[in-house]
């Protein structure tokens, strides 16, 4: 296992803030790694999937008030009930303990049972490896194999490969079931692929519905049911007053790639660069690697479409500060009306052409080519 040194001084600065923090993230992305790397010898660690520690925790302010240092609650989604007890525990005078609890749920679902924790929770999200952790030199890998690191760790393309299919069958056939989502594996991967085939698409609930002989909630459900376990990340249209038809529909993309290309049936390179959307999954890839570059949050991030046809992958505002990024899978990108109209509607600061080559180049005035092998070096965070 790589270290994550970003996630591990994030947690940690977190820790010494509050009394509770959630760190979230779908399965098998490096939670339980993470913690025991936080977790001093005297740490104490319950997994909740473990049932002699179920059993620890059959009453659990008993079990837990005792407690000093650091406690950590691996699978935190399936005791919600633990929530009311570490509001209590948290607000002890002098914080004897600190509690990390790890979730395969999203913010907004885990929100829903910690309400209680106002005030005395934070949260950070953690994906796969991305290129800061990998090296921009196995960019290439990164986007073939994705960012689970059993997948882009794995020793050769065959192993990546077979992991990928036991983690979408383990996740279809386990996984959700454990986090309370009962729903048929034989629905939910149909469902799954023909979203793979949409991937960076825009939402359109009807069509799905009937391509899959479901009912249009039904879709919408599963669809936020992949988006609550960090499987698929939908992108909101950008509303402003400009004038102009704008798109309404979100866009939706898988968040990792080996998991998408795993879904399409593509092996290598070769088979994805032959591919009739290489092209959606190159976006995908350059747009989560761009907004972990800038360390955006999820309520920063937009796309902009006009029903004209102009339209701009990734608006990214935080203040009065608006960052465009458009995404070509090509090593020569060019200007295009449709940039120039996202400059002018949208009052970019900058608008930035992610692509595949190695340069990064002025374009036009306020546009620049931006090479994602060069991203880390020159795509500055956000303030």
């Amino acid at each position: 296992m790589l270290p994550r040194p970003r996630h591990l001084a994030h947690v940690r600065a977190l820790l010494e803030q509050v009394p509770v923090v959630a760190l979230l993230g779908a399965r098998q992305v490096g939670k339980s790694t993470l913690a025991r790397e936080l977790a001093a010898p005297s740490a104490t660690i319950f997994d909740l999937e473990d049932p002699e520690d179920l059993a620890r925790l059959t009453v659990p302010k008993l079990a837990l008030e005792p407690l000093r240092g650091l406690v950590v609650l691996d699978e935190i989604q399936r005791r919600p009930d633990l929530f009311p007890t570490l509001r209590v525990l948290a607000d002890r005078p002098g914080r004897p303990a600190r509690f990390l609890v790890l979730g395969s749920a999203s913010p907004e679902l885990l929100r829903q049972s910690s309400e209680t924790l106002a005030g005395r929770i934070a949260f950070h999200e953690m994906g796969g490896f991305d290129l800061a952790e990998i090296g921009a030199e196995a960019l290439d890998t990164l986007w073939v194999r994705g960012g689970f690191p059993r997948s882009i760790l794995a020793t050769n393309d065959d192993e990546s490969w077979q992991w990928r299919g036991d983690f979408i069958r383990t996740y279809l056939e386990r996984d959700l079931p454990s986090l309370g989502f009962r729903l048929a594996p034989e629905v939910v991967r149909r469902f799954w692929t023909m979203l793979a085939h949409h991937h960076a698409g825009t939402w359109n609930a009807a069509e799905f519905s009937r391509a899959l002989g479901l009912s249009e909630a039904t879709v919408r459900h599963h669809l936020d049911v992949l988006r609550s376990t960090s499987m698929v990340r939908r992108l909101e249209p950008w509303f402003e007053n400009v004038g102009k038809r704008v798109v309404r529909s979100p866009k939706v993309y898988l968040t990792d790639t080996g998991i998408l290309h795993r879904l399409l049936g593509l092996r290598t390179r070769h088979d994805l660069l032959g591919h009739a959307r290489s092209g959606a999954s190159w976006e995908g890839f350059a747009l989560e690697t761009v907004i972990g570059r800038l360390g955006a949050a999820r309520d920063e991030c937009w796309f902009w479409g006009l029903h004209s046809g102009a339209e701009l992958d990734l608006l990214v505002q935080r203040g009065s500060r608006r960052l465009g990024f458009e995404v070509k899978l090509t090593d020569a990108p060019k200007v295009t009306p449709s940039m120039r109209s996202a400059m002018e509607a949208l009052k970019l600061e900058r608008l930035d052409v992610v692509h595949s080559g190695k340069s990064t180049f002025p374009l036009a005035d306020g546009i620049r080519a931006l090479s994602a092998h060069r991203v880390l070096l020159d795509l500055d965070p956000l303030a």
